[in-house]
């Protein structure tokens, strides 16, 4: 991920530039960083996974966020725009600012080639900073296959890997499950695979 200036900023001077910019942007640790442009994929790939969490939750103390609403995470300073995100009870904001959440239990991403190693590390690696968060999804735009972590104890957490059609997800931290065919609907593979063609 490239970084917007050198400049180092306040959490504070950040979020009054988030409010006036055109486009988001994340923080971390005083550095503010664009996010990627989403493709076609990446929408839908969110809005399936998104649209199957809002019905399964009807009746169940849970609600989903979908990529406008910030988390910010304290101990490593960082404001970020996960794609999804599920809390579970009472939502916590930051000051009573309904734009940023400080208690996630999931975390669900869909990677970009810009954000890939980021979300699988960092991202990851700060999120479990927060005692609330249990579960992190990571999920391939250009083939089946979804990385799933779960906490199972403090520090220790669990792995499952998923990349055939007839699999379904389950996730462990909420009763949810939803089916690769369902996830993957309508995604084509080919116009990813050409967009990322080095040739051209």
């Amino acid at each position: 991920m490239k970084v917007a200036e050198k400049k180092y900023y306040k959490p504070e001077e950040y979020l009054a530039l988030e409010e006036a910019a055109y486009f988001k942007s994340e923080y971390i640790d005083g550095q503010i960083i664009p996010r990627a442009g989403g493709s076609t994929n990446h929408n839908r790939i969110s809005g399936n996974f998104c649209a199957a969490l809002n019905f399964a939750f009807k009746q169940q103390d849970y609600e989903v966020f979908m990529a406008d609403v910030r988390l910010w995470i304290p101990q490593k300073r960082i404001y970020t725009y996960p794609d999804i995100m599920i809390v579970a009870g009472e939502i916590e904001y930051l000051n009573n600012r309904t734009d940023i959440i400080i208690n996630h239990q999931v975390i669900i991403e869909v990677l970009s080639k810009s954000t890939t190693g980021y979300d699988r590390e960092g991202k990851f690696e700060a999120a479990r900073t927060i005692d609330s968060f249990q579960e992190y999804l990571l999920i391939d735009q250009t083939r089946i296959r979804v990385e799933q972590y779960s906490k199972t104890g403090k520090k220790r957490w669990s792995f499952c890997e998923y990349d055939e059609e007839d699999e379904a997800i389950s996730l462990s931290s909420v009763t949810f499950e939803i089916s690769l065919i369902d996830l993957y609907n309508k995604v084509k593979f080919e116009v990813v695979e050409k967009e990322g063609d080095d040739s051209k």
